[in-house]
């Protein structure tokens, strides 16, 4: 229980620290690769606005001023092998080039990332509106644009040493956070696991220490019981109500050692481990149970599909199918149905249980294991019983290497299914 408490906290641990960091980390990428894109849009707006001044010359004499003049204003600041710088008039026409950056797109106010198909493919542009004029006054009349353009390939590769960067460190940090969080667990359910190990040990020690006490109390009822001449005729209901409680706290407190024992030799062999044939064993139970079935006018039927023999304590073994199969006959109405179906697949022997009985909600099936537990419908028709068979049969079970399963529809009925190592 605990082994399996440990690792869903764990992973709780884990998820909700991945998030973290996964969010940190998020956070990171983008605002560096922001910072990265406004440096580079004011690099490329610092070499635009440098070559604005030489539009009108490059509007009259063209592309030959470019090459005449040796002396620019953005000569130093320009790198012909990264970057580009083109001149266009008022109607988007390209006037004058330079670099090595060959865009046929027209220009576009403001930073822009263009994909292309051929090398390099990704291209960050910067384009700025030339006016003549107070570019906000309505008198204002536009000359022309300036966009300088470059390539993003050397931002493309601290994208992928920073993605990388982040994914290694991640990991190493989670794997850090899950060596922590394993620590951290095991320090958190070491006193929950001391004191589960103290109240198992106080329920198996008050259940033995309650059978002796409450023997005497049954013995001494039976003893007044077997004599009613002796007893005064008001008193009848009440020894009766007494002897009913006490056989009740003495199967209680049975059931409540027999799971204390359990749980505290749940790793270790079982002392009496013998093969034993599945078919006998619920052959004899079902003739056990026939007369209760006949009297609440319920059919008990078998089928058996298989010769199954396993390995475990017999009498262990018949507690388990007993309980599953008296619950079945205590919530099966009168004219239903109980059967019992034995089978084999591969290297495991199936046994299943079912019932046309009030069945189970489908919220409800979780929890029937628990011990104490017992759903509303059952309440009402067992009253006298402790909430134990069910949480003691699949305790049986597991045991023995084998788990149980359950179907069940309200007002349908219920199928148990028992599956265990065959031998």
């Amino acid at each position: 229980m605990f082994q399996g408490l440990r690792w869903r906290l764990l992973l709780s641990y884990l998820i909700v620290m991945a998030a973290i960091m996964g969010a940190f980390g998020s956070g990171v990428y983008l605002f560096f690769i922001h910072s990265l894109y406004r440096q580079l849009d004011e690099k490329l707006l610092t070499v635009a606005q440098a070559a604005a001044p030489s539009l009108t010359e490059v509007k009259v004499q063209g592309s030959e001023y470019l090459d005449q003049v040796e002396e620019v204003p953005w000569r130093d600041i320009f790198n012909r092998n990264q970057q580009s710088l083109e001149w266009f008039n008022a109607e988007g026409k390209v006037l004058a080039s330079k670099g090595t950056l060959s865009l046929s797109f027209p220009p576009k106010t403001g930073s822009v990332t263009l994909k292309r198909s051929q090398r390099p493919r990704h291209i960050r542009t910067f384009t700025i509106s030339i006016y003549k004029g107070d570019p906000n006054s309505s008198k204002a009349s536009l000359e022309g644009y300036i966009r300088a353009s470059q390539s993003t390939e050397d931002l493309e590769t601290v994208h992928s040493q920073l993605l990388w960067g982040l994914g290694m460190g991640g990991a190493i940090a989670l794997g850090l956070v899950a060596v922590g969080g394993l620590w951290l667990t095991e320090r958190t359910l070491e006193p929950i696991e001391q004191s589960f190990r103290r109240l198992k040990q106080f329920t198996a020690d008050a259940s033995h220490e309650l059978r002796s006490p409450l023997t005497a109390i049954k013995t001494s009822t039976d003893v007044i019981l077997n004599h009613p001449e002796r007893i005064h005729p008001k008193d009848v209901k009440k020894l009766s109500a007494i002897a009913l409680a006490t056989s009740q706290m003495s199967t209680l407190a049975q059931d409540l050692l027999f799971l204390a024992q359990t749980d505290a030799y749940a790793s270790v062999p079982l002392r009496e481990s013998i093969p034993i044939s599945l078919n006998k064993l619920l052959q004899d139970l079902l003739e056990l149970l026939e007369p209760s079935a006949q009297s609440k006018e319920i059919t008990l039927q078998a089928r058996w599909l298989a010769k199954v023999s396993v390995v475990g304590d017999k009498a262990q073994l018949a507690r388990l199918f007993s309980n599953l199969l008296e619950n079945a006959l205590q919530y099966t109405p009168a004219g239903g149905k109980v059967e019992l179906c034995l089978a084999k697949q591969n290297r495991f022997a199936l046994v299943n249980i079912k019932d046309t009985g009030i069945g189970i909600a489908k919220d409800q099936i979780p929890f029937i294991f628990d011990r104490f537990w017992r759903a509303d419908p059952a309440r009402t028709r067992r009253a006298g019983g402790t909430g134990l068979g069910l949480a003691i049969a699949q305790a049986i079970a597991q045991r023995h290497g084998g788990k149980i399963s359950v179907t069940s529809k309200l007002e349908v009925g219920s199928c148990f299914h028992i599956r265990l190592p065959a031998f």
